[in-house]
């Protein structure tokens, strides 16, 4: 790709987190970046900010004169107008797995996949090995707190790359990872794979890509040349076990490679002491000490929108969280319940996707119901239309509880102020994420 003279990288759907942090990246290497969303954001707001076009018309007549590449994500709807303009030129047109593939055929890679806790243990990784001093660049499917930012930029051309391997349509497979983590395999996306067979199986074609070590959590059906297994069981290559946990603080060890670490995680629930194991694997496959990477793991300070603690005072706690499946509002709320076991918690949750609130309704219906009181929000759609029968009421019928109801969001911060909940846990995949602000105003002035 030429870099300067007019020639840009235009992105459809520039605002995803997936897509910022390319757009980033692009940017960072000196090349003219700019594109459409649906909507502004405070990322949009961020990208503008440092320095890139965007719009938020789909309007071919907006699109630049000299467009070198077009990345796009599949949640841009097929049928835009300027998707056809593109066409038309044409321009060599990339899905964002694509274009991100070409950058890990350029780097020793290291992808963290699966269903659930990828972001996180991303974040983990990329955040020991940079504060361990190895040059790393890592897109993270999220706003990792200690970077303030979804992209850590390491130096030149020979960084070690740390990426977030997405299976949503098979995403993942673009990769070329020196070493890799799956640490969960529950079916989801099965608008995209139509069961959970076929899930596995293109899990198991990632790991096959893998040139080292997999590093997989103990249970999951993998079949590759080099295993290392993690996790509680007695048999695992690096088994964690838990000392103590309390406020939000949990002290663990590791045991293996005839060694056993002692590591204090400032985050609650095992799901995340298990991503911390996968991400001290993972280091020490590139050579980094045990002590050294347990003191980076303890200085750790989470990811936006993962297990967020927006407020934590006498009165009033508030959680914010990106849980958008059944087995990710489990343990998320497992987490929270630990670590605030005396506190009656309201959970405000935005479904996210007509298909997986079908496919997993009655699933929702149970875990929602370890809340005290439950607010629904209506399901947000994304890349989808609407399924008939299928909405937040019809998912609040199933709930067995007393104490809940469906909101609409321009209800939601009068309805929050009304209640004045002791604990709050606001939690989905969409839109959600745009009342964490306000309702942490608010929730400091009682």
């Amino acid at each position: 790709m030429n870099k300067g003279e007019g020639h840009t990288i235009y992105m459809l759907g520039i605002g995803g987190i997936g897509m910022s942090a390319l757009a980033r990246y692009y940017h960072s290497q000196g090349y003219t970046v700019a594109g459409y969303d649906h909507t502004p954001s405070p990322l949009t707001k961020q990208l503008e900010d440092e320095g890139m076009a965007i719009h938020y018309e789909d309007n071919p007549t907006l699109l630049p004169a000299l467009i070198e590449i077009v990345v796009y994500t599949p949640a841009v709807p097929s049928d835009l107008k300027e998707f056809a303009a593109l066409r038309q030129r044409n321009v060599p047109i990339l899905k964002r797995s694509e274009a991100l593939g070409r950058i890990s055929a350029q780097h020793r890679t290291i992808a963290v996949a699966g269903t659930h806790g990828k972001t996180t243990t991303t974040a983990m990784v990329a955040h020991v090995l940079h504060t361990c001093g190895t040059n790393t660049t890592a897109f993270i499917g999220g706003i990792a707190n200690n970077f303030g930012s979804n992209l850590l930029l390491g130096r030149a051309d020979d960084s070690l790359l740390v990426v977030e391997a997405d299976e949503f349509d098979r995403s993942f497979l673009r990769l070329h990872p020196a070493v890799s983590i799956i640490n969960s395999i529950d079916a989801d996306h099965l608008d995209i794979y139509g069961d959970r067979q076929h899930l596995v199986q293109s899990f198991n074609d990632f790991a096959r890509l893998t040139e080292g070590n997999v590093i997989v959590k103990e249970g999951l059906n993998i079949q590759a040349e080099h295993i290392i297994r993690f996790g509680f069981g007695e048999h695992c290559d690096f088994k964690a076990e838990i000392v103590k946990s309390e406020k939000g603080v949990t002290d663990f060890t590791i045991e293996g490679e005839g060694t056993c670490t002692a590591i204090r995680l400032p985050m609650a629930g095992n799901h995340n002491v298990l991503n911390a194991t996968a991400a001290f694997i993972a280091a020490r496959q590139t050579g980094l000490e045990p002590e050294s990477i347990a003191a980076a793991l303890g200085a750790f300070k989470g990811v936006k929108r993962r297990f967020d603690v927006r407020v934590n005072n006498e009165k009033h706690c508030y959680i914010d969280d990106y849980a958008h499946h059944p087995e990710e509002i489990r343990s998320c709320l497992t987490a929270v319940k630990t670590s605030f076991p005396d506190k009656r918690l309201t959970l405000v949750f935005q479904p996210h996707l007509f298909s997986r609130t079908r496919d997993f309704m009655d699933e929702f219906a149970t875990v929602l119901a370890m809340a005290d009181e439950l607010v629904l929000l209506d399901i947000y759609p994304a890349r989808e239309l609407p399924i008939e029968g299928i909405t937040s009421t019809a998912l609040l019928g199933k709930v067995q509880m007393t104490d809940k109801q469906v909101c609409p969001k321009s209800g939601l911060i009068a309805l929050i102020d009304s209640k004045r909940p002791e604990l709050l846990v606001t939690m989905g995949a969409g839109d959600i994420d745009r009342f964490v602000e306000p309702l942490e105003k608010l929730i400091k002035t009682w």
